[in-house]
């Protein structure tokens, strides 16, 4: 994935409502209508949120006659999350380190206060 995209995923996913809408589509397709009854917002404000969606990639639209439903696409999704992870495995990485220092100077602390 490239930045851009990246960029785009992380800005649709910082806002409650289109996390919201897309825990929603993860249950199943919905029509703007659908997707707007729980909310206390416009349908038009909706509409804009789906769009948001729509450019980063995570939402994709269908026509079925006269209904224009609305899916989940993950491999945005996906991606981000492999993002979050490399993240997270540097994160407990440094961790683990910081942990066997901090076990190291107890060790060598505590070896001291007993010599006392």
């Amino acid at each position: 994935m490239d930045s851009a995209q990246l960029d785009a995923t992380f800005l649709a996913l910082a806002d409650p409502t289109r996390r919201a809408i897309l825990a929603r589509l993860a249950e199943s397709e919905a029509t703007v209508t659908e997707l707007a009854a729980p909310f206390a917002i416009s349908q038009p404000a909706i509409s804009k949120h789906l769009n948001v969606l729509e450019r980063a990639g995570l939402v994709a639209v269908r026509q079925d006659g006269t209904r224009r439903p609305r899916r989940l696409l993950v491999e945005p999704l996906t991606a981000a999350r492999s993002v979050i992870d490399r993240y997270r495995e540097a994160w407990e990485s440094n961790f683990k380190r910081l942990e066997a220092l901090l076990d190291e100077l107890q060790a060598s602390t505590g070896d001291a206060v007993e010599e006392r």
